[in-house]
């Protein structure tokens, strides 16, 4: 009953009562005035008195702070990020997420590189920075990232990470059968989201160093301005959003880092401290976006980064034994300590995204415009090189990428949901290659050596197309089905027609199966398929030992895919709630027919890639997964086994040796045994492992009083440890042998505080990097495509300092 009506029956009441007593009093005088008469006086057992009526009172409700314009464009934002979200479906494939929030937590936080943190995620095996960093289910590159939905294009590949972690809101590794809308790059969607809690005008100042002359300082800071928009109190449980007639304002974010250690890539020996490995590193990332109308929205991504390198190198290598023929002298130099050698390699990388979002009437829709350009460049050792491997080679490589990408979705109703869209790039490539060699007319290297100039440029062209259409059948069953054709204009032409298929079934609350089909079209990254001119070094010292410079063709490909999750809640009937345990566990199985199998290798001294296929590919594997989420603890475990061969070189055959018989391969030369074998590629892992664990004490920072008072609790410490467990990449001849495994463990703790009379708080932590100082080898320096050995970090000890402002 409502107050309103509860005073309108008091009064009718009251109104009776008045009206009776009326009646009663003028009827007695009435009486009284004909005849006098003595009242009639009534015995009765007293009546019950009635039970008072049951007020019900409403509770005041809590007052609704107004809403500033920034917190009203943060709504915004936040309901704009979710219809973006719609543009894409990932409908029968596997997705690891991992948050900003527990990227900070793990060891390193922030300071890790985005291929270490994905190390952490199911199928993806460590390798070195010259071979890629890392593969994701065996897989060589063929990795797609994008930000906010926008696919980054192919560069160069180089040793450095070009992303700071400092921007990641959410991380999502994507593998399986992937739906249409995802071309060129397949084997793995690294899907990155800015954060959305950095435009309250606030930020951190950090510094992060330690072992092996490691320093990196670093800086962030978002905020909003600009807005025009009045303070708003909306009305209880809504949001309150800017009106058409008012500017929204203007979110922004930037991060800046600086690196400078002593072991820049990978160190060439086991010793605990490398030679020559001096690098320094520079990383810039900025984001903005604005409301061009109610329904609009514009957004900038830009990023750079700048890295310098020296060359680890290998103390007691011989002179005079590499090279056709082999070099024994060089500008009058006969004997050369490779601990000595001088190479470098600088890398320039800066890209960028306009992106323009609509969403309005069931309707979202991006379009944006993207670009990057990088710049490699080898160094070498003129003496140096020359000597101990018979070539010294000076390497340019650039890449300069712009091009277009439009994404829409749109509900038709509760059935289905239709997505297409397209992308379209060029990209100009330049290639120059000059190396020193010497003259060998007679089969023997005469001491003067000169300079041979192999230079290449192609603009390249790739475009795609695609439609899509996600049913939901019914509430348990949904089929996500499409149709995508890619077009490529490089140095090779082709396109093809690709069909894709994916469903996911829920037969009960938590279990969820998904399989997939999809049909594969990967174009060769332009750069690393560059021909080469090989008759250029007939009768000189860098010589090929095989014929072949047939061109680098598409990789084509039938990936079929199947797998279930089951979530298990303990003691709570709904497993999103935040103070909920959950226990999450998956497995999914992958196979991969694949036509002229993309690989690429280092063969030579300069670390930089080149591309070949295989005329026939195979990858399979299955993947376990495990995730427990207990209050202030988490944890997670994954062990994935897999594999990947190839046989039979079809393109830049002359990078095989066609001329030296091996006894470990029955007295066939490596070009012999890989066209008529079935071989391991390099970078297969056979077993490949990951797991870590977080635990939070409140939840909370410290404050002043638990920190420095007498009030001391564990309030904002946190533990974390992760591990990695590979059972070692292929070595040896034609890849018939394994490095052996190893296993890195890393420990981290931190303790996040209050100052006194300061709100914004301050964090120290301590990171241990492979905490029982494995030794232990990533490459060894043999194996197809393999120069030079890696070791994997030594143990390291790191300090970190941060201050939120």
């Amino acid at each position: 009953m409502t107050s309103c009506v509860y005073r309108a029956r008091r009064a009718c009441r009251a109104y009776c009562l008045c009206g009776s007593a009326l009646f009663a009093l003028l009827t007695a005088n009435g009486a009284t005035s004909a005849q006098t008469q003595l009242p009639e006086v009534v015995v009765s057992a007293p009546k019950e008195k009635p039970k008072p009526r049951r007020v019900h009172v409403r509770a005041t409700p809590a007052p609704v702070a107004p809403i500033t314009p920034a917190a009203q464009l943060n709504a915004k934002a936040d309901a704009f990020d979710a219809g973006r979200s719609n543009l894409y479906t990932t409908i029968g494939t596997t997705s690891d997420v991992i948050s900003h929030a527990t990227i900070d937590a793990l060891p390193e936080g922030t300071n890790a590189t985005v291929e270490q943190i994905l190390l952490q995620a199911p199928g993806v095996s460590q390798d070195s920075a010259a071979s890629g960093l890392l593969h994701v289910r065996n897989d060589h590159a063929n990795v797609q990232f994008r930000i906010n939905g926008v696919m980054l294009p192919d560069g160069v590949t180089g040793f450095g990470s070009i992303f700071d972690a400092n921007f990641i809101g959410s991380m999502a590794l994507v593998t399986g059968a992937l739906p249409a809308e995802f071309g060129m790059r397949t084997v793995g969607l690294v899907d990155i989201t800015t954060r959305a809690d950095i435009f309250n005008n606030s930020g951190t100042v950090g510094v992060y160093g330690g072992s092996h002359g490691n320093t990196t300082p670093y800086a962030e800071y978002g905020g909003t301005f600009g807005s025009n928009c009045p303070t708003a109190t909306p009305a209880p449980g809504t949001h309150s959003l800017p009106s058409a007639d008012c500017f929204a304002g203007v979110q922004y974010y930037f991060t800046g880092r600086y690196l400078q250690t002593n072991v820049g890539i990978e160190n060439s020996t086991p010793a605990y401290n490398a030679i020559h490995d001096f690098s320094q590193q520079e990383k810039g990332f900025a984001y903005t976006s604005t409301f061009i109308d109610p329904t609009t929205r514009l957004s900038l991504i830009a990023g750079t980064s700048y890295s310098t390198f020296q060359i680890p190198n290998v103390p007691g290598q011989p002179v005079g034994l590499n090279g056709n023929p082999p070099v024994s002298s060089a500008f009058g130099i006969t004997n050369f300590n490779s601990a000595q050698l001088n190479e470098y390699q600088t890398e320039f990388t800066q890209y960028g995204v306009l992106a323009l979002q609509k969403s309005a009437n069931g309707f979202d829709g991006q379009l944006s415009y993207f670009t990057r350009y990088n710049e490699l460049h080898y160094m070498p050792d003129p003496v140096g090189d020359l000597l101990i491997n018979g070539v010294a080679s000076d390497i340019l490589r650039t890449s300069y990428t712009n091009g277009l990408q439009g994404d829409g979705s749109y509900k038709i109703n509760s059935a289905h949901t239709i997505r297409a869209g397209f992308t379209a790039s060029g990209e100009q490539t330049f290639v120059g290659n000059s190396s020193l060699v010497e003259q060998a007319p007679a089969g023997v290297a005469i001491d003067a050596p000169e300079t041979i100039v192999d230079n290449v440029s192609k603009l390249g062209w790739l475009a795609g197309v695609y439609a899509q259409d996600e049913w939901k059948i019914t509430d348990k069953l949904t089929i996500n089905g499409g149709l995508r054709f890619d077009q490529m204009w490089q140095y090779v032409d082709a396109n093809q027609l690709s069909p894709r298929l994916n469903f996911t079934y829920k037969p009960f609350e938590y279990t969820a199966f998904h399989a997939g089909y999809a049909r594969y079209f990967t174009p060769p990254v332009l750069v690393e398929a560059a021909p080469a001119n090989i008759a250029l070094f007939n009768g000189t010292t860098g010589a090929s030992t095989s014929p072949g410079t047939d061109p680098v063709l598409p990789e084509r490909s039938h990936y079929f895919d199947a797998g279930v999750d089951q979530k298990i809640p303990f003691g709570c009937s709904n497993p999103a709630a935040k103070d909920c345990t959950t226990l999450d566990l998956g497995v999914d199985a992958y196979y991969k027919i694949a036509t002229d199998l993309i690989d690429n290798g280092n063969f030579g001294q300069a670390l930089v890639l080149s591309a070949f296929n295989y005329a026939q590919g195979i990858v399979e594997g299955v993947e376990f997964t495990a995730k427990f989420h207990s209050g202030n603890f988490q944890a997670y475990a994954n062990l994935a086994v897999g594999q990947e061969r190839g046989t039979d070189v079809v393109s830049n055959q002359y990078l095989f040796d066609n001329t030296t018989p091996l006894a470990d391969l029955g007295g066939l030369t490596l070009r012999q045994y890989v066209d008529t074998h079935w071989i391991y590629t390099d970078h297969t892992q056979i077993v490949t492992g990951s797991a870590g664990a977080v635990y939070k004490f409140c939840g909370r920072p410290a404050y002043a009083a638990e920190t420095f008072g007498d009030e001391l609790s564990w309030c904002g410490t946190r533990f974390s440890g992760d591990m990695i467990y590979g059972s070692g990449l292929r070595s040896g001849d034609a890849n018939i042998s394994t490095v052996p495994p190893y296993t890195r463990f890393n420990v981290g703790v931190a303790r996040e505080f209050l100052l006194p009379d300061d709100p914004k708080p301050v964090t120290v932590h301590l990171d241990v990097i492979n905490l029982f100082d494995s030794v232990y080898l990533i490459r060894s320096g043999t194996g197809i495509g393999v120069f030079a050995p890696q070791y994997g970090a030594r143990l390291g000890f790191y300090l970190g300092l941060s201050k939120k402002i």
